[in-house]
């Protein structure tokens, strides 16, 4: 099964003392995405070490920066000499903290490094034991050389995703400017099963449901958190829908709309903490 996961705008800060290994570009898993890879770094290295020595209005801009998030900018300009971890200690934020990669035993960790890409506006996608350094840029950029980066991703991961995801389920938990990167196709698309996390609420004895927004990342995390700790491997969505029932969530699966679409997964929360 390949998970595919939204990354964080939090990054974690370089390990203690600064020091480490510099990014190295053929170390990251994807290797045909290489090429692209060189070209969205390049493009935002110069844009960013160019505010660095002069103004960075047009930084700030593009990145869409406030005035409190100035160092986001230098930090870029420095990505090819930054020192790099693990893209799980990378990312942070709410749906890395309820997936707690650092919390997993042995097992479960392996299963995660072979399970789980993560979307990214500079990288296309990572998995999360690819060496990166913290940077800033996300997937609804649109870099002065390139255009947005939406649109420039969907090439090259077309190209290379089908290979990675093979013949087995693909659980889909980005947003929506993630999901736009890369939409699985044909008998693929088939074999795909995006998840919405709805609140369900009792409103004068009637059942309300609504989309959770800021908190369906937790869910979303502590999901896939249990499919890795038990070594749930479902072959199909309805495999997949009986498993996280039987691990205690609560979930509705709606079958594609048709050929060539993926199904759909609810899972039902009442409390969105």
């Amino acid at each position: 099964m390949l998970v595919l996961l939204p990354p964080s705008e939090g990054k974690a800060p370089p390990a203690p003392g600064g020091a480490g290994e510099p990014l190295r570009l053929d170390a990251l898993s994807l290797p045909g995405l290489t090429e692209a890879r060189e070209r969205v770094l390049a493009e935002l290295v110069a844009l960013c070490a160019e505010a660095v020595d002069g103004d960075d209005a047009k930084a700030r801009e593009v990145l869409g920066l406030s005035e409190g998030l100035r160092g986001e900018i230098a930090k870029n300009a420095g990505l090819r000499d930054a020192p790099v971890r693990p893209a799980g200690e990378i990312y942070t934020g709410v749906l890395y903290d309820a997936l707690g990669l650092g919390s997993l035993d042995a097992v479960a960790r392996r299963r995660a490094g072979r399970a789980l890409l993560v979307f990214s506006g500079l990288w296309g996608a990572v998995g999360v034991d690819d060496p990166i350094p913290s940077y800033r840029c996300s997937g609804g950029v649109k870099l002065p050389g390139l255009g947005g980066l939406g649109a420039f991703w969907r090439g090259p991961l077309a190209e290379v995703l089908p290979g990675a995801a093979g013949d087995g389920l693909v659980l889909d938990l980005r947003s929506s400017a993630y999901a736009a990167m890369w939409k699985p196709k044909g008998e693929l698309a088939e074999r795909t099963v995006a998840v919405r996390v709805l609140q369900s609420q009792l409103v004068d004895g009637v059942e309300k449901r609504s989309v959770v927004s800021h908190f369906n990342k937790a869910t979303k995390g502590r999901l896939v958190r249990s499919l890795l700790t038990e070594g749930t491997e479902p072959a199909s969505a309805a495999e997949l829908a009986e498993a996280l029932g039987d691990l205690g969530h609560r979930v509705e699966l709606e079958p594609a709309e048709r050929a060539g679409r993926p199904a759909r997964l609810d899972v039902i929360v009442t409390d969105v903490r």
